[in-house]
């Protein structure tokens, strides 16, 4: 099948359960298409079980013939990622930058490694075999939170402003820190590389840092372009050739697309709305992003629920897959209870912003597709249903109820 017609079929069923959601379930409509789409792989799955192969065998070929972590990582997250970063306030992510640093950083590291332990643990008191070093990968693939899945969420949640700076400011970042971890330790779990903390710490230079300055350098060259242009359809393009042409660009120099991406949106968004750009192209630039942003998450979780049908059909993984995501909960909690605790010494937090944190950082696609980029084999096949498991939990069970924690706790006056 072309890739014309895969493209031509996923926005077609896209739009159809978009559709069901909104006169149905009416539910946000990324959670909306996403649960129709794993309904739907189920009722094929059941029909297969009784004979009905045919459609079962038709919409598996499908799945069979997406790659979702090329998809997502080197395709869609970039386009997503910069529409998020362009309507982020770039004073008030400045003013929370000790803690959205601390969370994207020491957070996912703390968090990487409690579910890495934890789950060998739990792993092996019930007898499923997996190395501790793809444990830790593991732990370094679920702890992200998901800037697509979040930023879908904050925009019906009713979150403040400077809490939702606050997560979607982890979420744009933290996922370029643990794409860097994940690559270190998944040369140590799958190629058997030895522990070097060297290389290590080169490979963020590289990456993390490198792609920031990279996006800042391609930013700052598309800004002053947009500055000697008046046409918003040519500012639109810019726009989009900087993403498609930044991320593939960054990717080949071995650099960190998705920070890259983040540190051009947050450029354009900010400082090009202010000096390059009149109110008619900042109209249709945000109105054309905005499509852009919609189209693509419904795509994305339409991937999501399709998933289903490619994985292990194993009771015991599943069940385990439960089990391990109260461990991810829990480890979350300790990851932002660490960094907040120790800033609170020098300055002032919404007195829920612990409890807010923990249940807004949702986890979504990019955890299923790093999951899908380890090789064909036992361990992946677990560490995937695992993954799987926890990410549909995480987008139904957190994703449905943000906004009533938050309701809940807007008693409370803001005050950081």
């Amino acid at each position: 099948m072309s890739l014309l017609s895969i493209i031509s079929i996923l926005l077609t069923v896209s739009a159809l359960f978009a559709w069901l959601n909104y006169h149905t379930l009416k539910l946000p409509t990324t959670i909306g298409i996403m649960v129709i789409s794993l309904l739907f792989s189920l009722v094929l799955v059941i029909l297969g079980a009784f004979g009905f192969e045919s459609g079962v065998n038709m919409a598996e070929q499908l799945v069979a013939q997406i790659d979702f972590n090329k998809a997502l990582l080197n395709g869609m997250l970039g386009f997503l990622l910069f529409a998020g970063a362009m309507h982020v306030n770039l004073d008030d992510l400045i003013e929370a930058k000790w803690v959205i640093g601390l969370l994207a950083s020491v957070g996912l590291f703390i968090s990487t490694a409690l579910v890495g332990v934890g789950t060998y643990l739990i792993l092996n008191l019930v007898g499923i075999e997996l190395s501790f070093a793809y444990c830790l990968l593991f732990g370094a693939l679920i702890s992200p939170t998901d800037p697509v899945a979040v930023m879908g969420i904050l925009k019906t949640a009713g979150v403040s402003k400077k809490l939702e700076t606050k997560i979607t400011g982890e979420s744009l970042f933290n996922d370029g820190v643990a794409i860097v971890v994940f690559l270190a330790l998944y040369g140590i779990a799958v190629n058997g590389d030895q522990v070097d903390f060297g290389h290590i710490g080169h490979l963020f230079l590289q990456e993390a840092v490198g792609g920031a300055l990279f996006g800042f350098v391609c930013g700052y060259i598309v800004l002053q372009m947009l500055k000697h242009v008046d046409n918003y359809q040519v500012e639109v393009l810019l726009t989009l050739a900087l993403v498609a042409g930044g991320s593939t660009a960054a990717t080949g120099l071995h650099l960190s697309a998705p920070i890259a991406v983040v540190v051009a949106g947050l450029m354009i968004g900010n400082q090009g709305r202010r000096a390059a750009m009149s109110k008619e192209t900042v109209k249709q630039l945000d109105t054309f992003w905005e499509l852009i942003d919609e189209i693509l998450n419904a795509v994305l979780f339409l991937l999501i629920g399709l998933e289903v049908m490619i994985l292990s059909s194993d009771a015991k993984i599943w069940l385990i897959g439960l089990v391990l995501a109260v461990l991810v909960i829990g480890s979350r909690l300790i990851a932002v209870t660490v960094p907040v605790t120790a800033l609170r010494l020098h300055r002032d937090f919404h007195p829920h912003v612990i409890k807010i944190l923990t249940w807004g950082g949702l986890r979504g696609g990019i955890s299923v597709a790093l999951a899908l980029a380890i090789p064909a084999g036992p361990e992946r096949d677990i560490v995937v249903t695992i993954t799987y498991v926890i990410v549909v939990l995480s987008i139904l069970l957190q994703g449905l109820t943000i906004n009533k924690l938050v309701a809940a706790t807007r008693q409370a006056e803001p005050a950081g």
